[in-house]
């Protein structure tokens, strides 16, 4: 299906990129010694888990020389308030899903790629590359065709380069710069990658480049990143999809009231999310018979998220659309005045709300998701079967 070309899904995606990118900030990472939740005496299966993605998996790397250089307000309270009770790197107010997945393996939390030192074993377990408003496409290409917002110059191949980096100056893996084989320094790894794709769209606005161009573009991309990081001898991985985007308030309160799906939200942006994750899943699909010594999940965000949105209640929640942090009608929202800022306030029970700031989910609605890929049916193949193939050393 290609993806709707509607002024309502360019305007929605494009407000959308905007609130992503203004919301980054600078902060101290969250200590990667954090307690996990011990799950028992059971044996880890991995020893180290690697991140890649945007805001809705970065837990740091926003810092940036050449990056943004405002848009403070998610280091205000009252971000972090229901898990870390003070601000951090997380765009919640509290963990996120990539928190959910190393606390289910009994490991610490990530330290962003940028908090390690030379001298610091604070990534034993693994490192975040993931970065908030970053895309899939090279930021060169936005740049060349006038469509950067020029905030964030970071893409998922920018976070490929950093794991090379990583590789070849944390592991001893020489061969990581050139492409090469690094399956000893991974062999005991999960790779984990979160959404990315959602900016890319959102740059082709009032532009000539069309939405099925960024999307064969995105996805080419993607699929480089992907084939990149198998080469290098990743054996296990899981790849999120899109989410359901036009279920956010920022996109509900932009969006036409003629535009809604079966379940309320903007009909437009989720068709285009959709038509994004089919392509997604096809390129995966290809890379499994492509290294079939390898497994590759792919964690189904949209219809997760789409589950959750059908009934609520079912998973504790009250508010479906509404945002816990900010202000305004009807959706407790308004681009002008976004979460951390001093005219909002925040709701007295957030796990009662699948959304948090407008943008990004919170804690509790991120808890959900988590146990639905590492335990629900909305990965493929399930989560277990990754697991078993790694204890069985296959």
């Amino acid at each position: 299906m290609s993806p709707p070309s509607s002024s309502s899904s360019s305007r929605v995606l494009a407000a959308l990129a905007v609130v992503i990118l203004t919301t980054l900030f600078f902060f101290s990472p969250a200590s990667a010694s954090a307690s996990a939740s011990a799950a028992g005496p059971q044996p880890r299966p991995f020893k180290k888990v690697y991140a890649f993605g945007d805001s809705f998996t970065d837990t740091g790397n926003t810092r940036s020389a050449s990056g943004p250089s405002g848009f403070g307000h998610v280091s205000n309270p009252p971000y972090g308030v229901t898990f870390f009770h003070r601000p951090t790197n997380r765009y919640s107010d509290g963990r996120l899903v990539i928190d959910f997945v190393t606390q289910s393996l009994s490991l610490p939390f990530l330290p962003p790629y940028r908090s390690i030192s030379s001298s610091s074993s604070d990534d034993a377990s693994g490192v975040n590359f993931a970065v908030a408003g970053s895309t899939a496409i090279n930021h060169e290409f936005f740049v060349r065709n006038n469509l950067s917002l020029d905030i964030t110059p970071q893409s998922i191949l920018t976070q490929l380069v950093w794991f090379n980096k990583y590789l070849e100056s944390r592991e001893g893996c020489k061969a990581a710069a050139r492409g090469g084989a690094c399956g000893g320094a991974l062999e005991d790894a999960l790779v984990w990658v979160g959404e990315i794709g959602v900016n890319d769209y959102a740059y082709t606005v009032g532009s000539t480049v069309s939405g099925d161009t960024i999307r064969k573009l995105a996805i080419d991309t993607v699929a480089t990143f992907l084939e990149s990081l198998l080469r290098r001898g990743v054996k296990y991985m899981v790849v999120q999809g899109l989410p359901v985007s036009g279920c956010l308030p920022l996109a509900m309160y932009l969006s036409p009231e003629n535009d809604r799906d079966d379940i309320g939200c903007v009909k437009s942006v989720n068709d285009q999310t959709r038509a994004h994750n089919a392509a997604l899943q096809a390129k995966i699909s290809d890379l499994g018979k492509q290294f079939p010594d390898s497994v590759i999940v792919y964690a189904d965000y949209w219809n997760a998220y789409r589950s959750v949105m059908k009934t609520p209640a079912k998973y504790g929640f009250k508010e479906p659309f509404k945002a816990c942090c900010g202000a305004g009608e009807p959706y407790h929202f308004t681009p002008f005045a976004t979460c951390g800022m001093p005219s909002t306030d925040f709701c007295p029970r957030p796990a009662e709300y699948i959304n948090w700031d407008g943008v990004h989910l919170t804690e509790a609605m991120y808890k959900v998701i988590a146990g639905m890929f590492l335990k629900g049916r909305f990965s493929h193949p399930p989560f277990s079967y990754l697991l078993g193939k790694k204890q069985r050393g296959g």
